[in-house]
């Protein structure tokens, strides 16, 4: 006796002629039909999409950058001269600089009146401060006016990406020209939080998000005023902040999938089947109340 293969199907066809069509099957079937493709546009669109989830630990995520923090600095100072504007260095481990040069650049403003400085140095990862001063001046300005435009402050490498929304450049813009011009300090107070950035291709770029308090004063020692300054004093937070792009597995997708096809049908045929069942219920109560 040969076995019937057929004897497996668990799909067993039911013949048209023993199937009846109905108005509200009908309805039922367009709008299911209608509801999966809006699931499966809407699964299908995250499924192309690259998703960003960040995570925190604490680490110290760039230990190839030998302790040290690059640092994009671009001011306006357009009452104070190119000749006597420096930045000055200092730092928890010794370091004191002052008159900082290197990799550096000042462009007259006004005239010879203003001044922009640009740089670019590196810091330790310690506790200390950067500051635009008229220290490093072989004579010392009269009154000078560190009244100012912050147009840049970064530290690390510069993380643009659409659907990261970090502090990446805090204090850019930042714009003390209405401030007291008399011989007045600004203090900004930096936390900087380590950042990584992760692609697809697990490529990790570094960069330092940070916040920012500030306050303006003029400062007094037993020998009268001191001589104003821009101060960025900083401090580095344990915590490292980590985005990484993902994108949704193949088979997480055909899963899903197929799981909107089987429960949308399912639960339609369920509809339709209590529908007809009332509707067939409610003929026979109308005829029997004939006869």
């Amino acid at each position: 006796m040969v076995f019937d293969v057929r004897r497996l199907d668990i799909y067993r066809k039911v013949p048209k002629d023993l199937t009846q069509p109905t108005y509200t099957g009908a309805v039922i079937s367009i709008c299911c039909c209608m509801f999966m493709l809006f699931l499966f546009l809407s699964e299908l669109t995250g499924f192309i999409a690259t998703e960003i989830v960040n995570e925190l630990y604490v680490d110290d995520p760039d230990k190839d950058s030998g302790g040290k923090i690059e640092v994009n600095l671009n001011i306006t100072l357009p009452n104070l001269s190119c000749d006597v504007v420096g930045l000055d260095i200092q730092d928890e481990m010794g370091r004191h600089e002052v008159g900082h040069i290197e990799n550096s650049m000042k462009s007259p403003l006004n005239n010879g009146q203003g001044c922009r400085f640009e740089g670019q140095f590196s810091i330790n990862k310690v506790p200390g401060n950067f500051h635009i001063s008229t220290h490093s001046a072989t004579a010392q300005p009269d009154n000078p006016d560190m009244t100012h435009v912050i147009n840049k402050l970064t530290f690390g490498e510069m993380i643009e990406v659409k659907n990261v929304q970090g502090a990446f450049n805090a204090v850019g813009g930042a714009n003390k020209l209405a401030s007291n011009p008399a011989l007045a300090s600004h203090d900004y107070v930096l936390k900087i939080v380590p950042t990584v950035y992760e692609d697809l291709k697990e490529k990790q770029r570094y960069s330092y998000q940070y916040t920012v308090a500030q306050k303006e004063y003029v400062a007094y020692s037993h020998t009268g005023r001191i001589i104003p300054a821009i101060w960025f004093r900083y401090d580095l937070s344990p915590i490292t902040v980590k985005y990484v792009e993902r994108k949704q597995p193949l088979y997480r997708f055909i899963t899903t999938i197929c799981a909107i096809i089987g429960g949308t049908f399912t639960v339609a045929g369920i509809i339709d089947s209590c529908i007809f069942t009332a509707s067939d219920a409610w003929k026979k109560i109308q005829l029997g109340k004939i006869h």
